[in-house]
């Protein structure tokens, strides 16, 4: 069995030395989600489009494992599963630990990594590491509640939803509560943050320092892609050159992650690569 950090020089992201050479595949068998973000529109069958949430079909399990086969004799170095919607992993929990385990008992040298806005990330982190889970990436998009609660329409958590300013306080102290578990643990663990100009760009060298203190080991910043019909289709794009200086100034906080192609939930190849759906193979 390979080693935490064999996975993690193995992981294209985790690791930019990868990211030409190491290939992943996304299994999209998780459609439902416990938050709603005022960026997202999840789309299930979408196949010109290249960005998260998007996925050309949900599968089950057995189909993902099916998915994962093929794949390993098509897509040369496959060496990651990720789980990563369209929707979020641990909203669909049984799905999710049932893909990982048939795949784990399939190829048990495999590595998993997982995608979550970190909501019940607490309450299932140490039965998906008992599965293999050695890779988890926390999406955290403010540190104050007033920010999160204007990217969040409200976090549904055991069957309540909570709105405005108490959902952003929920989601923000499950997140902190989260990582603070993580530490510590055999695993990697990624912040992503998403740039949205004129709503967290202010506060994104506060995110990268609570991520560092709460423990995770490198953060990854994605500019806002506006969708539309969503209430931020009308926020402007960040430019490249804004994203980069962004990305180096908190480089110094901690480390970070300059080579995100911002995958579809059923990519599969390198990321190198056009971010491919599953449908390709």
């Amino acid at each position: 069995m390979r080693t935490l950090e064999q996975k993690t020089k193995e992981h294209p992201c985790f690791n930019a030395g990868a990211a030409h050479e190491a290939a992943r595949i996304h299994l999209p068998v998780a459609p439902k989600c416990n938050i709603k973000c005022n960026f997202c529109n999840r789309k299930y069958d979408c196949q010109n489009e290249s960005r998260p949430g998007v996925t050309s079909n949900v599968l089950t399990p057995v189909e993902a494992l099916e998915r994962y086969k093929k794949a390993k004799d098509t897509v040369p170095n496959l060496k990651v599963v990720g789980i990563a919607g369209p929707g979020d992993p641990l909203a669909n929990i049984t799905e999710t630990m049932e893909t990982i385990r048939l795949i784990g008992e399939y190829d048990p040298d495999t590595t998993f990594c997982l995608s979550t806005n970190g909501l019940k990330l607490r309450k299932f982190a140490d039965q998906l590491i008992g599965l293999g889970v050695s890779h988890f990436t926390v999406t955290i998009n403010g540190v104050r509640p007033e920010t999160a609660a204007h990217i969040y329409r409200y976090a549904t958590f055991e069957g309540v939803k909570h709105f405005g300013l108490e959902g952003a306080k929920l989601l923000l102290d499950k997140q902190w509560e989260a990582l603070n578990h993580l530490k510590g643990k055999d695993v990697m663990t990624k912040v992503n943050t998403v740039l949205i100009k004129g709503v967290n760009d202010h506060e994104v060298e506060e995110i990268a320092t609570w991520a560092r203190t709460a423990g995770a080991d490198m953060n990854n910043i994605m500019p806002l892609i506006p969708v539309e019909g969503t209430p931020f289709e009308d926020i402007g794009e960040i430019s490249r050159q804004e994203l980069v200086r962004v990305r180096l100034k908190c480089n110094e906080i901690m480390p970070q992650m300059m080579h995100c192609t911002q995958c579809r939930a059923d990519a599969v190849g390198t990321l190198g690569q056009r971010c491919a759906g599953v449908a390709a193979i």
